[in-house]
């Protein structure tokens, strides 16, 4: 079990301070784009549709409404954060539920910062027999601490600073902002 850190006033609070990097309308239009990418990529191969949990699922809905191909839907839960700020060791909490032998799938999730997560769930999917694997984040941070991981759709590239909304949090809260914030100062 996670214990939260901060309370929900000062959850208010750092939503009170924080910088608005992009609207709503930007997100909207960049899942748009990246619904037409992913349709154009792999609408015809009836693909399982992989949401990672927490972060993944509110990027992972607002995908799945857009797209209009048959496909089937599944989660996993693997987090390194778990509450904090700061990465630790991945720690898996559920696996896929559906057989991946043979299928195609897109890993869905909020955020690509360095690479370790997203590509240790790339490989542990191939490693369940899975015979192609993409990977679609909301948004992706430019920075030079990249594992040399990339996805294969990303809506956004947002600067470097500590990001909540649309699915990412600040120690376990703000996932549901309706935009890319930043946290005031960092």
């Amino acid at each position: 079990m996670v214990k939260i850190e901060i309370s929900s006033a000062e959850a208010a609070e750092v939503m009170a301070h924080a910088d608005l990097l992009h609207s709503k309308a930007e997100v909207e239009q960049a899942f748009d784009n990246m619904a037409r990418a992913i349709t154009d990529e792999i609408g015809d191969q009836n693909p399982i549709i992989m949401s990672v949990m927490n972060g993944g699922l509110i990027p992972c809905g607002h995908l799945l409404t857009r797209l209009g191909f048959p496909l089937r839907q599944d989660y996993l839960h693997a987090s390194r954060y778990r509450g904090k700020t700061t990465g630790a060791d991945l720690k898996w909490l559920s696996h896929p539920h559906e057989s991946l032998d043979g299928e195609v799938v897109l890993v869905v999730d909020d955020i690509l910062d360095e690479g370790h997560t997203l590509a240790a769930i790339v490989e542990a999917c191939k490693k369940k027999g899975a015979k192609a694997v993409y990977s679609a984040v909301l948004i992706e941070k430019m920075h030079s601490r990249s594992n040399g991981f990339k996805a294969d759709f990303v809506g956004i590239q947002a600067e470097d600073r500590y990001l909540f909304g649309y699915g990412m949090d600040y120690k376990g809260y703000l996932r549901n902002a309706a935009g890319i914030y930043a946290v005031d100062g960092l």
